[in-house]
């Protein structure tokens, strides 16, 4: 039986996810997420949304970018 790349868990119901050319297998959620998610480059929680990005760098908002002294991400677009 096929184990859990994060954990080592042997487990019937394994998904999978290719991410940068690479495929990993996972029982849940949580390994996957733990395992693959990006981590906010100001205040190190892991970004299971959208997120934004600059560069090599990651944010989980506007305010932790301009933290990093990126001032032109916004957290929602302009209202008209």
């Amino acid at each position: 039986m096929e184990k859990c790349d994060k954990c080592g868990n042997a487990y019937e119901n394994m998904f999978h996810v290719e991410m940068k050319g690479k495929s990993y297998a996972f029982d849940c959620f949580e390994c996957a997420i733990s395992m693959l998610a990006p981590i906010c480059a100001a205040c190190g929680t892991q970004i299971i949304g959208h997120g934004m990005e600059k560069g090599e760098d990651f944010f989980c908002c506007a305010g932790c970018a301009r933290i990093r002294g990126v001032t032109e991400l916004v957290d929602h677009a302009p209202q008209n």
